[in-house]
């Protein structure tokens, strides 16, 4: 839904399972209509979809992609954005680091991106932009030296630069502006705001600009504004808040690089507000949250900057204390606190208060998708997903 003529609110539905379209579509029928109605009753609902690579070639067959639209139209829904992040299956089953694979160094990341941003061009209404959230290129712990953290840094750089050449095709034949978001996350070869502005200028902006100055026939300063034009970032909040980046840092530091915000995730972290190991009740509360699906990276800062741990299992093993700690696992955004545990939800509210001054981006995405592996008692899904819409909206415009 539209806020303020400046906003573009939804969820990602990467909440519900979709390892196919007849799962994804079969979600959508049973939770759209009820999260409509309560969130946007009267006005346009936007929606950001998540296909998994074979629920996007099922949606290609026959005249599906085409029968899908005027289903959303008649319940007067529209996509604009997509989350590309999540290759396979993103449920029931462990899905851990796997979630990058394949990664922006392979033909199949290439080409399934390409094929979600022709759906979307497709599904996007006139007059809006579009864009696809994808992976911060690969996962760090894949590649064990400098030298091939490079070589993986240039291959992702050159196919997200053929994206890049996609787009603007899109937009001269279309008039639709469409971008790929670029989401760094713990452990993921972009992490934080120093690891984004590295890779954009020591290899995106080198290795694109010159694929787009030889396909285009333009200048390279024509070029390097069309890549900064359609590759741009997705800031999840939870993300930067476990890299212990403040929002007006992050949006300063890509301001001044001339890099776009193309889309804000809102999510919440964990907040452990002190690691204590002899404290059984703080331990016994984050075990609850040891699942094995998902990856739960735990961050601290520290003397000499952020110190991760790959996943909980691995702090469990820490004798030590430390200060405020951050788990990787995206709680409901409308709740400040779980027991003894806490959520990164002021970050969530410095974004809002920042965009309403500074409007850097339009899409904004909730993104808790780990409802199903949650502990705790639960409400109905749609009323969650509903709830956690309508404490966005709320605080949007106040």
């Amino acid at each position: 839904m539209q806020i303020n003529r400046q906003f573009h609110l939804t969820y990602c539905t990467n909440v519900h399972p979709g390892s196919d379209w007849k799962t994804t579509f079969g979600a959508l029928e049973a939770h759209l209509d009820q999260i409509r109605a309560s969130v946007s009753p009267n006005a346009p609902f936007g929606l950001g979809l998540r296909l998994s690579d074979r629920a996007s070639r099922e949606l290609d067959e026959g005249d599906r992609l085409a029968v899908f639209a005027e289903w959303l139209r008649s319940r007067n829904t529209y996509v604009f954005t997509m989350n590309g992040f999540p290759y396979g299956n993103f449920h029931a089953q462990p899905v851990k680091e796997q979630v990058h694979f394949p990664d922006w160094t392979t033909s199949d990341r290439l080409e399934y991106t390409s094929r979600l941003f022709r759906q979307l061009a497709y599904l996007l209404p006139e007059g809006m932009e579009g864009g696809i959230s994808t992976s911060p290129v690969s996962y760090r712990h894949w590649h064990n030296s400098p030298v091939k953290r490079d070589e993986v840094m240039q291959i992702g750089a050159r196919h997200m630069a053929e994206i890049a050449l996609q787009l603007i095709r899109v937009e001269s034949l279309t008039g639709k502006y469409l971008h790929l978001d670029i989401e760094p996350e713990p452990d993921g070869m972009l992490e934080n705001t120093a690891d984004v502005l590295d890779f954009f200028h020591r290899f995106l902006l080198p290795e694109g600009t010159e694929i787009l100055r030889k396909a285009l026939g333009v200048t390279a300063h024509k070029a390097h504004a069309l890549l900064l034009r359609h590759l741009t970032l997705c800031y999840d909040v939870c993300h930067f808040a476990l890299a212990f980046e403040d929002p007006g840092f992050v949006f300063l530091e890509m301001e001044k690089a001339g890099i776009r915000v193309g889309k804000i995730q809102v999510s919440a972290a964990l907040r452990i507000p002190e690691y204590d190991p002899s404290n059984t009740d703080l331990i016994s509360a984050l075990q609850a949250y040891n699942e094995p699906v998902y990856l739960h990276q735990v961050t601290t800062r520290t003397d000499n900057g952020v110190k991760t741990w790959s996943d909980l299992p691995e702090l469990f093993q820490e004798k030590q204390i430390y200060g405020e700690l951050r788990a990787h696992f995206h709680v409901p955004i409308f709740s400040e606190s779980f027991g003894v545990l806490g959520a990164t939800q002021r970050e969530i509210l410095e974004v809002i208060t920042y965009i309403k001054s500074h409007p850097i981006c339009s899409h904004l995405e909730v993104e808790t998708y780990t409802w199903e592996v949650l502990p705790g008692q639960k409400e109905a899904l749609s009323d969650s997903i509903s709830r956690e819409l309508n404490w966005l909206h709320t605080h949007l415009k106040t």
